[in-house]
């Protein structure tokens, strides 16, 4: 396993004259799960956007730079190649008229893949993401699975890239508890496995304390504070992150918060 490292360097985002991030800037290596958090719409999501030159219309890169072991790289070399994306409703990012196989083979031949290696490369990522009968899962359509089997689809074909990287956006919050739970392991094994590098994206503490090594908390689009997890919930220092912890604490104030 190689010890990359993924920067985001100042990233900045406008829409029309209105600054949505300002200069947010983290530190990712393989191996490792750094959590971006915040409230909605404290500009975590566009900041991973940003990175990756996918920003929702309306919205506009302003600044910031993204390195990959010291040398700056391009969104385009990035995408699915370097960083793989799991979004946060799985139900949406699936086209409804195309099955999963459909999918597959888009995902491929957009990475550039020889013909003649999709089929093992897809049956042994879905494998990996815990969905047997990867034969019979390709030709399903998206309405035939389950919420919980869809996001265990795109974890594989995000798998599927070999990608070093994985941001993570809210992978959890349309899923029950249980399916919550089986992807927050599938998560921590793939990490142990593969050294993958992941930045998750939440605002849901209890996700954070199952996952991560490090926090960053966002508000009004900047970085309010930074520290490993267990200083931010046994010493949250910004008022932003007490507000946080503390939510979660009086929803599960018997939880085990720290790692």
């Amino acid at each position: 396993m190689s010890h990359q490292t993924l920067n985001l360097v100042d990233i900045a985002v406008d829409a029309g004259a209105i600054r949505l991030v300002d200069g947010v800037s983290l530190t990712l290596a393989r191996g490792e799960v750094v959590a971006l958090v915040g409230a909605s719409g404290s500009g975590k999501s566009l900041t991973c956007a940003a990175a990756l030159d996918a920003l929702p219309a309306g919205t506009r890169r302003q600044g910031g730079q993204v390195w990959l072991d010291g040398a700056p790289i391009a969104p385009e070399r990035l995408r699915g190649r370097v960083v793989a994306s799991v979004l946060q409703n799985p139900r949406s990012a699936f086209n409804p008229v195309r099955t999963l196989g459909d999918h597959a083979e888009e995902t491929l031949q957009a990475l550039g893949m020889e013909k003649s290696c999709w089929k093992e490369r897809i049956h042994r990522a879905l494998r990996e993401a815990g969905l047997d009968e990867p034969q019979r899962l390709l030709g399903l359509y998206p309405f035939e699975m389950s919420g919980g089997m869809l996001q265990r689809a795109m974890i594989a074909l995000a798998l599927a890239s070999e990608a070093p990287f994985l941001f993570a956006d809210e992978p959890t919050t349309d899923l029950d508890v249980i399916h919550q739970r089986e992807i927050l392991d599938l998560l921590a094994g793939l990490r142990e496995r593969f050294g993958l590098g992941i930045l998750l994206i939440t605002h849901d503490m209890g996700v954070v304390a199952r996952l991560a090594d490090r926090v960053l908390v966002m508000d009004q689009g900047c970085v309010q504070e930074s520290a490993p997890v267990e200083a931010i919930f046994r010493q949250p220092r910004h008022a932003v992150t007490r507000a946080l912890v503390a939510a979660h604490l009086s929803l599960y104030p018997a939880q085990e918060i720290t790692p």
